[in-house]
């Protein structure tokens, strides 16, 4: 059964106003199958995973732009990005014959932002729009309407409610389509052959890393620490490479959106701040897969619980924003060096709504104490949440704060 995706009046939005759109993503996650149901009856469709043509693309960009004239949806664009520059004639050419025709003429897919987003910059530069689309977001899978997550304006409040059994039932299956209805061993196969595919095709194909199996303990590591402090040293000490390397290989795994990194929050007022970002895993069933949790009842019961509990709500609220077509959403994380601490800073306007999320069905005042600090730094700050497993919305007493249910995320 398809799911109707949120990004979708967003896109058909951009084409009407585009020459092009970019549809950016990790492998899986349903880009094509999007495009494809949304292209209208005439649009030719071509897929550079084909060897045949991502050759000819190659040799010869210009006859196959000829060959596959628009409207065209072409698939893995990063394989060839050269075909950027081909494209940009053929939209400024039509834009000076008949600019009002000059929309939504190539549709395009990327599994990989690094090798293309240089060139889309520079040869697509106000031609093109650019969207991305993540795993399958909770609302989707509740066929409920997507809007950003704000504290005290904008959350779930209807259907789709679960409990944390479900949680960590979705939390270890993971939000790629392909997993929505598998077997334990069906998801094992999948995540085995996505990390097959991924290092092989796009990490050896596309970058200039050598040592897969060095890159593979790299990936396990940064798993290990989802939601956590940014450590390089760390990381590179795991899988055996320099610090420079660790460097460049996280770089890779945050342009492929396997990885996310949560900025903190700096303000001119303190020199006490940690400017260390947060690491954090955007699916986690995949997290999961790396860490070797071989079902969700030892996954709940186990010592990184809270940590991709944590996780999974992020890459929720991350899903709200991108799924509106905002692709930056100013989201940060507060922490300073008397370890005081909030989760998730979320800034709307000129208001800072903080977040704390724990995995527990009691919340306590306590649990959000450090929420006091944004007064002493002069923001203007809006109502707090606490994401929890309580069943019920309820307010903390004498807190400006609300405990929410984590299914309403």
């Amino acid at each position: 059964m398809y799911i109707t995706r949120h990004l979708t009046e967003v896109i058909q939005a951009g084409s009407r106003f585009f020459p092009a759109i970019l549809l950016t993503g990790p492998r899986q996650v349903g880009k094509t199958t999007l495009l494809r149901r949304l292209a209208e009856p005439g649009r030719k469709y071509v897929t550079l995973d084909d060897s045949n043509l991502r050759l000819l693309a190659k040799e010869d960009p210009r006859a196959f732009i000829e060959r596959f004239s628009p409207p065209v949806l072409i698939d893995e664009i990063q394989y060839v990005p050269e075909l950027l520059n081909f494209i940009k004639i053929v939209i400024d050419e039509q834009r000076f014959r008949s600019p009002g025709e000059a929309k939504g003429m190539y549709w395009l897919t990327g599994s990989q932002r690094f090798p293309l987003m240089k060139g889309v910059s520079e040869s697509l530069a106000g031609r093109i729009g650019v969207f991305e689309l993540s795993g399958l977001s909770q609302t989707e899978l509740a066929g409920e309407p997507n809007v950003p997550f704000i504290p005290d304006k904008h959350f779930r409040t209807s259907a789709g409610r679960f409990d944390t059994e479900e949680l960590f039932r979705r939390i270890w299956r993971g939000c790629y389509p392909e997993v929505l209805n598998a077997t334990p061993q069906e998801r094992e196969f999948f995540y085995s052959s996505y990390i097959n595919t991924y290092l092989e095709r796009d990490i050896r194909n596309l970058t200039k890393v050598h040592d897969l199996d060095k890159f593979y303990k790299f990936l396990c590591s940064c798993a290990a620490r989802t939601a956590q402090l940014l450590n390089n040293s760390e990381l590179a000490r795991d899988a055996g490479i320099d610090v420079k390397t660790a460097e460049s290989w996280l770089s890779i795994l945050t342009s492929s959106r396997i990885a996310y990194l949560l900025p903190p929050y700096a303000s001119s007022l303190t020199t006490r701040l940690i400017k260390t970002p947060k690491l954090y895993m955007l699916d986690t069933g995949l997290c999961s897969y790396l860490t070797r949790w071989p079902t969700p009842e030892t996954l709940e019961s186990g010592a990184m619980n809270g940590c991709i509990f944590e996780t999974w709500c992020v890459s929720e609220i991350l899903k709200s924003y991108w799924n509106a077509g905002t692709e930056r959403p100013t989201l940060y994380f507060y922490r300073d060096k008397d370890q005081r601490e909030i989760d998730l800073l979320i800034e709307s306007g000129n208001e800072f709504y903080p977040v704390e999320f724990k995995k527990s069905s009691t919340p306590k005042k306590d649990d959000v104490r450090h929420f006091s600090v944004l007064e002493r730094l002069n923001l203007k700050t809006g109502k707090g949440v606490l994401v929890c497993t309580c069943p019920e919305i309820e307010p903390l007493p004498g807190k400006n704060v609300d405990c929410i249910p984590v299914s309403l995320i």
